[in-house]
């Protein structure tokens, strides 16, 4: 039987969400912007789903833009505050706004959208962090003046879960940069953390559907009253001119209804999750004295089990790990089989080499006590091995 561990990559699909997209793929195919009977059905749907993500999000419906996934919420967050236009009718973009703040470990989706806006001309400002992951405040406020137009800080960190400040950081930009928007990629925070408290203290907010049980393939950007954002995807102007393009009616259907469940089953869950995260590590850390916890000591979501194994490849762990029926990963930079070891690592401080015996281990719901034992088990039977080969070349 394989132990899935790798739910910050993917989460299985929540029976209600599976439930609500096959009634709706069975029964239900038309298109939102019509106007007859099946065009009307389909937009009713639409809007009850917008009503359902918006109330786990903590934001207005209106303020909600579905879209494909959190990388497309991210880079309409960023460039679309920006007022950048990547592929406009009227022809190439134009850097009209100010300078951007981000954060070092943010997601790769963050990361290029501000190299983007970098070509365009816009002042791109690095915000450093800590060995403990989290931001530099004292950098923060020395970035931080009336030329800054989008600050983006995520709320998790997607490789060691790490937890941000966030209403620090923005009690620092309302006195700041009282010009700028605040985005926040809470895609790894929506699986684990109560989202109107995020989006309370920020403008913008990035969801991902498949992170909490829904179908992959659709996302949502969530936007208090006022901010305006220029598309990033031109055509019939749908999504209130914001993301053009028909509706994936049955994912958003799917979403809504997993938004639902994770809301009425969140704090009961986090707890159980938590306290297998707890057990996993400790059992890995027992059997493994060598290992290192990234980041100890600092609030962290309850799925997230991020490790260090000095000396040991993590290509090579994660080779048996798969072997053993372990799915794991180590990392967003790891996971695609990338030589570079993990930029989020390399800006808390840890070395190259370090960085690349990275090891994510993230749990979610359908996670059970026998998968915790088995997968510590096959992380120190794989760490021997290595070990061994190691000694033995």
């Amino acid at each position: 039987m394989t132990v899935y561990l790798d739910h910050a990559a993917s989460s299985p699909l929540h029976p209600e969400a599976l439930a609500a997209m096959e009634d709706w793929l069975r029964h239900g195919f038309g298109n939102p912007s019509g106007s007859h009977a099946v065009a009307r059905r389909a937009k009713e749907a639409l809007e009850e789903a917008r009503d359902a993500v918006a109330g786990w999000m903590g934001v207005e419906p209106a303020g909600v833009t579905f879209t494909s996934g959190g990388t497309e919420a991210d880079n309409l967050a960023v460039l679309g505050a920006l007022g950048f236009a990547s592929a406009a009718p009227s022809g190439p973009g134009s850097a009209d706004r100010g300078a951007v703040v981000v954060s070092a470990v943010e997601h790769a989706a963050v990361r290029r959208s501000t190299e983007v806006a970098a070509a365009a001309g816009h002042e791109v400002r690095s915000l450093g962090v800590g060995p403990d992951g989290l931001v530099d405040m004292g950098q923060l406020d020395l970035l931080l003046d009336a030329d800054v137009a989008v600050v983006s800080v995520q709320t998790v960190n997607q490789e060691t879960g790490v937890i941000q400040p966030l209403a620090a950081v923005s009690r620092r930009v309302r006195r700041r940069s009282p010009g700028a928007v605040l985005h926040t990629d809470a895609v790894q925070a929506g699986p684990w953390m109560a989202l109107p408290e995020v989006s309370a203290v920020v403008d913008l907010i990035s969801v991902s559907s498949h992170k909490i049980g829904g179908p992959q393939g659709v996302g949502a950007l969530g936007g208090r009253a006022g901010v305006e954002l220029r598309a990033q995807i031109h055509g019939g102007g749908q999504e209130r001119e914001r993301r053009s393009g028909t509706p994936n009616v049955a994912g958003v259907v799917g979403f809504a209804a997993a938004a639902r469940a994770r809301a009425r089953e969140l704090a009961t869950l986090a707890e159980q999750v938590e306290a297998r995260r707890d057990r996993l590590e400790k059992l890995i850390l027992e059997a493994v004295p060598t290992a290192v916890v990234t980041a100890p000591g600092v609030r962290r979501v309850p799925g997230h089990c991020h490790l260090l194994f000095p000396g040991v490849e993590n290509e090579a762990l994660l080779f048996l790990l798969d072997a053993r029926g372990v799915c794991a990963s180590a990392g967003s930079a790891c996971a695609s089989g990338g030589v570079e070891p993990s930029p989020v690592l390399l800006a808390m401080g840890v070395d190259r080499q370090e960085a690349s015996s990275c090891l994510r281990l993230t749990l979610g719901p359908s996670t059970t006590d026998d998968d915790v034992h088995r997968a510590a088990r096959a992380v120190a039977d794989a760490v021997a091995v290595l070990g061994v080969a190691r000694v033995a070349s």
